[in-house]
């Protein structure tokens, strides 16, 4: 497999007023084109911390972070906008659709932002609502869909401009177990058709499923194993 992320003694410190906390210390992790990593660890272990940065969210202290070969720090403002909008799909708990479009409106926001021309916006969104199964679904409105529903237009959307590396972060945390379990059918599904995953979670049951279980705490990596398949 072909090296996707490198990160090297990544420090991330916040300061918050007179006192300095050190979200990230220390981390060095590599993932691979393909792998299915799923990162766990306490509240403050610096899990989001680390989904953030490694979906130029925000940028480390210190350290190193190479992304297909690119140095991360080495970009200015429009370069990580469009790695953002091109190299990363974002799956969030809270799904943060538009709740005024439809479905097919909000997969195509990505598109928007890339410069993508309309009917190719168009027929590209189509694609996507009809690869997570809602394909009669596309002219309804957030507030006219289930949670799960919800969550599989975030995962389009997420997923229309092919990007390398789908970040998830706890995207089953609103929904009920049985919605939970298709959704994570659903990203199974997409690990399976080779795209990069790291997940958040702090579901053991969720964490089995992928290849690879990293734990944080304290801002250090504790552990990072593969799981038996």
């Amino acid at each position: 497999m072909d090296e996707m992320i490198s990160l090297s003694d990544i420090q991330k410190v916040y300061d918050m007023g007179p006192v300095q906390v050190r979200a990230l210390d220390g981390v060095s992790l590599q993932i691979e084109k393909g792998d299915y990593v799923a990162v766990m660890g306490p509240s403050g272990s610096g899990k989001s911390t680390l989904m953030n940065l490694i979906g130029c969210l925000d940028s480390p202290t210190s350290g190193s972070y190479v992304l297909k070969g690119r140095e991360i720090a080495r970009m200015d403002d429009d370069e990580l906008a469009r790695i953002r909008n091109k190299e990363i799909g974002f799956i969030f708990q809270t799904f943060n659709l538009l709740s005024r479009t439809d479905a097919l409106q909000n997969v195509e926001l990505p598109l928007i932002y890339s410069g993508a021309p309309r009917r190719e916006r168009h027929e590209r969104a189509r694609r996507a609502l009809e690869a997570v199964g809602l394909g009669d679904r596309m002219h309804h409105r957030p507030n006219e869909m289930s949670g799960g529903q919800r969550q599989r237009v975030a995962i389009a959307r997420a997923l229309v401009n092919e990007p390398s590396i789908l970040l998830a972060d706890e995207p089953t945390g609103n929904l009920d177990s049985t919605t939970g379990e298709e959704i994570m059918g659903l990203i199974s599904d997409l690990h399976r058709q080779e795209n990069t995953i790291i997940l958040v979670t702090h579901e053991d049951e969720l964490a089995r499923r992928a290849a690879r279980v990293i734990k944080l705490r304290d801002g250090r990596i504790v552990s990072d194993i593969r799981n038996a398949r």
